[in-house]
């Protein structure tokens, strides 16, 4: 009996490896289902704040901050220094939203839970475009900004009342 080869049971033994190796797959499946979900949920929930957020913050700085800060501005060289630098900053919002128009696509896949390859290029691309553009405004425009319209308080009676309406008639209405 002990000339009888043990392949047999050699071949049991190695079905076992993968059926345990298929288990310990499995065991990951729970934590790959959240890692799913959460990217679902922040997939549509980026979607959302382009379109509900950045694409009304933009309309908002260039039909009102820009146009106030413009038409305060002096005469001269300060008035152009602003016209550049509005110029850019309009520039850079249709750059950001045409990288958006690239990815939002992807991102509704990605928010009805179907399979996508994601462009990351053009997200990081975004995010790198997004994190300058907002580092250029705070630290030049909106100090500049605000330079130009308080120097007359009708000025930035005038910014905070053009606010404040077009906030209330983008407001939903109360069912």
């Amino acid at each position: 009996m002990s000339n009888i080869p043990n392949a047999p049971i050699t071949n049991f033994s190695h079905c076992h490896e993968g059926i345990l190796r298929q288990l310990k797959a499995m065991e990951a499946l729970p934590a790959q289902a959240l890692a799913a979900e959460r990217a679902r949920q922040a997939a549509e929930s980026t979607r959302n704040f382009f379109r509900d957020v950045i694409f009304n913050h933009h309309e908002e700085e260039e039909r009102v901050l820009f146009e106030a800060v413009l038409a305060s501005a002096e005469p001269g060289a300060e008035l152009a220094h602003v016209k550049v630098i509005t110029d850019r900053l309009t520039r850079e919002h249709r750059q950001i939203e045409a990288l958006w128009a690239k990815l939002e696509p992807q991102l509704k896949k990605m928010a009805k839970g179907q399979s996508v390859a994601i462009d990351l290029a053009a997200m990081q691309q975004l995010v790198n475009d997004y994190q300058a553009h907002a580092a250029f405004e705070e630290a030049l425009f909106l100090p500049l900004s605000e330079t130009i319209l308080s120097r007359n308080s009708n000025h930035m009676a005038a910014l905070g009342l053009s606010l404040h309406v077009r906030h209330i008639t983008q407001a939903p209405s109360p069912t």
